[in-house]
């Protein structure tokens, strides 16, 4: 039994301060890789790019000449839609770096993973630009 050997007891406690300063370190690097992740999505054949950083919110918006042929609220929609497709990204790229840190089997691998993957949701029936349904009806 473990009382019966202070030596195995201390090779224990070290054994543990050793998995948690590990354990920290690996949290720590999670946490500055996902500070500085950021995602990019396109629209209406790239006249329309869209940046998120981590926390989803929108970073850049470039918009080109192309724009002006397209309505206001359709223009709207586009970007929007850019901005969802860029958010789903982040919960992409916050996998890779679970994975690469604390690992996607570790409880706070699954609750970051699971937290992103809430927050930002593939878009489940996107429109689609407006350049893809023109080519598609022949305009």
């Amino acid at each position: 039994m473990l009382g019966q050997d202070p030596d195995a007891a201390q090779e224990l406690m070290h054994s543990w301060a050793a998995q948690l300063s590990t354990r920290a370190q690996a949290a720590a690097e999670l946490s500055d890789r996902v500070a500085t992740i950021a995602s990019s999505a396109v629209g209406a054949n790239g006249a329309v790019r869209v940046t998120v950083g981590a926390s989803g919110a929108l970073t850049d918006l470039r918009l080109d000449d192309r724009v002006q042929r397209i309505p206001g609220a359709e223009l709207a929609i586009t970007i929007m839609a850019a901005i969802a497709r860029a958010q789903a990204g982040l919960t992409e790229q916050v996998s890779i770096a679970v994975h690469d840190t604390v690992g996607t089997d570790s409880e706070t691998g699954r609750a970051i993973t699971d937290t992103f993957a809430r927050r930002f949701p593939k878009p489940a029936d996107e429109q689609p630009d407006r350049s893809e349904r023109d080519a598609r009806d022949g305009w």
